[in-house]
């Protein structure tokens, strides 16, 4: 590994961190990493394998990007460990993956009105709905809530009202120890529907 890049591994993700002054290293650092997964019963699948390059939009001089890789795709927006980024920093804003999240969402909502038709109850609803809905909009909420822009806030706000109009995001009673606020709207925990 040379020095200054990073090395990030999660399961079966790896992520390579290679600074502006280190971009010659890239294909060594790749070669580097092929030669472990080699030697330690694995394959890097090139096909998988993405880049991303960051710009500083407030940098006096237009910095032309590095060349592109051999085989290896250059994206502008990619997934890591479930969160979508973008590499427009002039735009920072976490609003591709409230876009993704929230479409992910009013999907489990048609799953929801399958089950009430099938004779869920209300509060099976919500213990679903804070399971599946609330869990998924709440995911890695510390890395990317701060970049949210307020057209994204109202896209929020919007699917949990319709939600809550549906029935499936109730109103709290209790103590807020047993509830979860997601941008203004607390949503029952099954614990507390129970009681």
């Amino acid at each position: 590994m040379h020095s200054g890049n990073s090395l990030v591994k999660f399961a079966d993700d790896t992520y390579l961190v290679v600074p502006s002054a280190n971009v010659g290293t890239r294909t060594p650092e790749i070669d580097i990493i092929a030669t472990w997964a080699a030697a330690n019963n694995l394959r890097l699948n090139v096909a998988k394998t993405r880049e991303i390059v960051f710009r500083n939009p407030r940098r006096k001089t237009a910095a032309t990007p590095p060349p592109q890789l051999l085989g290896i795709a250059r994206e502008n927006s990619l997934k890591i460990l479930g969160v979508t980024i973008t590499s427009h920093l002039s735009r920072l804003s976490a609003s591709d993956h409230v876009c993704q999240v929230i479409n992910g969402s009013a999907q489990s909502l048609y799953a929801l009105r399958v089950l009430r038709h099938h004779g869920l109850t209300a509060v099976g609803l919500h213990a679903v709905f804070f399971a599946v809905v609330v869990s998924r909009l709440t995911y890695a909420s510390p890395a990317w809530s701060g970049f949210i822009t307020t057209t994204d806030r109202q896209r929020a706000d919007a699917f949990l009202r319709r939600s809550k109009r549906c029935g499936f995001c109730g109103i709290c009673r209790a103590a807020p120890a047993t509830s979860s606020t997601i941008h203004g709207i607390k949503t029952v925990s099954p614990k507390t529907l129970n009681s």
